[in-house]
């Protein structure tokens, strides 16, 4: 589900179903077919990222978008159902901070 930006055009050939709502003449939502999902978790992760971590490398974004990814899909469960979640995903993993900074040394 889209707006009618031209990008999203031919859309429906890669998908099984491409609906769009035409903002323009005022439909923002017709039967299931809205982008208020996609907007919201848009807003979510720009808040994050412009609010709380105020930059972010391009080195690092798919480890910010999967935090964020994690905090849309869980944002229906309680805290402890959350941080279960959370600690379930990390295990097995070890993240060591000369590997995150081997490629890019801090500014002078």
């Amino acid at each position: 589900m889209t707006d009618q930006l031209g990008s999203y055009r031919g859309l429906d050939q890669h998908f099984a179903a491409h609906e769009v709502v035409k903002h323009s003449e005022g439909e923002y939502v017709r039967g299931d077919a809205h982008t208020n999902t996609a907007e919201g978790y848009f807003a979510n992760l720009k808040r994050g990222l412009n609010g709380s971590y105020h930059h972010v490398s391009q080195a690092h974004l798919h480890r910010y978008l999967s935090e964020f990814d994690f905090r849309w899909n869980a944002r229906e469960a309680t805290d402890s159902t959350r941080t279960v979640s959370a600690l379930k995903g990390s295990e097995g993993k070890r993240l060591k901070y000369r590997g995150i900074t081997a490629s890019h040394p801090p500014p002078p």
